[in-house]
């Protein structure tokens, strides 16, 4: 009997290395391999860390993350989602020891998650928000890559250094970024081509184009190329690891990092295998606790042995499910062979220019922050379309964090304002001098429906036969009932009977004591 609460979710071990599955699994795993190596190389350039980092984080998705997970199809790996806390908290603990401190913490708080069943967490974020979250990171990530395909310096990216005429832009640079793009809108257009990888036709591309311009006068300069140390032996293999400052385990601004990358990569996470899932032509649901769990494990690895933060990727994961993966064997192959090229072909690697990943990053950022998602989200209405702008512009102006915050409070205020105005149905019926009025109570009625039928109630007209019916309610608050047993009880001085249909008697007018009448009267 399969046993679902086994680590391989229901299949038994010799399934994933069936001929029915491996003959799907281990292709599907080469096309994933191919779109993540530029992927890894890219976000860990954008993300200011080793490039190393990038390719040790999708080894550690793929090989230890896969084997923990519940989801079949979904692929881990450093995301574009993390690029911009990861940049910025590198740059404010000022040590990129003490940052993998916070990824290990960050994992442990993921595992934590998992093991209190707060997977349903994603559940609670508005939609709204997150969508403006990815969008800003999409800005940013667009923003942060510019210069690499412009040939400049990063630090000469600023508004003066452009304007001065001293930059000194790399021709060749701007010709192999302009011309990845194109490969990257276009290429997928055309369907017999489209079974191999763009990001691998950038490539390849670029290696070529970079030897092309190396016999010109208008060469790749060395800082614009991809520089990962050469593994010669198991001494060289082991120097690249790198580990956590744990001394600066009590520094509260680490914990402030680790939180932050704890909740944005359990989100993104949890968002991921929701998508993946209805990619799934088999229906599986990825279980989500596990998940975490699995992403916890693998975060605190990657922490220990210094790579960067993860999460389940999108882009990775369908890839992988519309290669026909059937398993996750395909996942854990991915990271096998990502493995493989930093041990066997490193040189390889570093013949790739910058130009070539930053217009991999440009394209991913343009799919977080397209054009399309504004207009479908100003479809949905302003108490959708406000919450996700604010939130674009919060995190742009603030950071990640506080962004998410400042949304998720319009978004609140909207559904706050939505929940008032929406306590009743009104109905009011006229025969000759005679009216009827009748207010249907919603299921739930809160406190925060309070003024809103104070209101109603106030401009109910003189001489009228009021029933209000709350056979649909299942919950009406006290303070409600407070107002409407008030509203009946007065209604009688300006000619308004009132009827109280499903409505229990919940509150009671308390009656005033002697003492106080008599103070009254006095």
């Amino acid at each position: 009997m399969k046993d679902r609460n086994s680590i391989f979710s229901g299949l038994e071990l010799k399934q994933y290395f069936s001929k029915r599955n491996l003959k799907h699994d281990l292709p599907a795993s080469i096309v994933v391999f191919l779109v993540a190596l530029p992927l890894c190389l890219g976000i860990a350039l954008a993300s200011g860390a080793p490039l190393f980092a990038g390719l040790l984080t999708g080894v550690i998705g793929g090989v230890v993350v896969a084997s923990l997970s519940g989801s079949q199809l979904s692929v881990s790996g450093p995301a574009a989602g993390l690029t911009v806390i990861v940049l910025g908290a590198i740059t404010q603990l000022g040590d990129y020891q003490t940052f993998l401190m916070a990824v290990v913490l960050a994992g442990a708080l993921q595992l934590g998650l998992g093991l209190l069943k707060a997977g349903s967490v994603s559940s609670y974020f508005p939609s709204s928000v997150i969508e403006g979250m990815l969008a800003a990171i999409g800005v940013t990530l667009i923003l942060n890559q510019i210069p690499y395909v412009m040939g400049i310096d990063p630090s000469q990216y600023t508004i003066s250094a452009l304007t001065s005429g001293n930059t000194n832009f790399g021709i060749a640079a701007i010709v192999i970024g302009l011309l990845s793009l194109a490969i990257l809108i276009f290429w997928p257009k055309f369907k017999k081509l489209s079974s191999v990888p763009a990001p691998l036709v950038v490539v390849v591309l670029g290696i070529a184009l970079a030897y092309v311009f190396k016999n010109t006068g208008y060469a790749v300069d060395a800082k614009q190329m991809v520089a990962i140390p050469e593994v010669n032996g198991w001494k060289d293999f082991t120097g690249l690891f790198m580990m956590p400052n744990f001394a600066t385990i009590q520094n509260p601004q680490v914990w402030v990092v680790a939180g932050t990358i704890a909740i944005v990569a359990s989100l993104e996470t949890l968002l991921g295998i929701e998508a993946v899932d209805k990619l799934d032509k088999l229906k599986r649901t990825s279980p989500s606790n596990r998940e975490l769990v699995a992403q916890g494990i693998g975060n605190m690895t990657s922490g220990m042995l210094g790579g960067l933060p993860m999460t389940s990727v999108i882009v990775r994961s369908s890839a992988n499910a519309n290669s026909g993966a059937k398993t996750k064997m395909s996942s854990f192959f991915h990271g096998c062979w990502l493995l493989l090229s930093l041990l066997f072909i490193p040189g390889v690697i570093n013949m790739i220019p910058l130009a070539c990943l930053a217009a991999v990053l440009l394209f991913t950022g343009y799919k977080l922050t397209r054009i399309d998602l504004y207009k479908h989200m100003y479809s949905k209405g302003w108490n959708q379309f406000v919450p996700f702008v604010v939130t674009v512009i919060a995190v742009l102006l603030t950071d990640l964090l506080k962004g998410v915050a400042i949304g998720m409070l319009v978004s609140i205020f909207y559904l706050l304002r939505t929940n008032m105005r929406n306590p009743y149905f009104y109905q009011l019926q006229q025969d000759g001098t005679k009216k009827d009025l009748r207010i249907n109570l919603a299921e739930e009625v809160s406190f925060l429906n309070k003024a809103a039928i104070q209101t109603i109630l106030a401009k109910i007209p003189k001489e009228t036969n009021v029933t209000i019916d709350g056979t649909n309610s299942k919950y009406i608050d006290s303070d409600v009932l407070e107002t409407i047993f008030n509203y009946k009880h007065n209604a009688y001085s300006k000619g308004i009977i009132v009827t109280l249909k499903n409505i229990k008697n919940h509150y009671e007018i308390p009656k005033l004591s002697d003492n106080l009448v008599q103070e009254i009267n006095k």
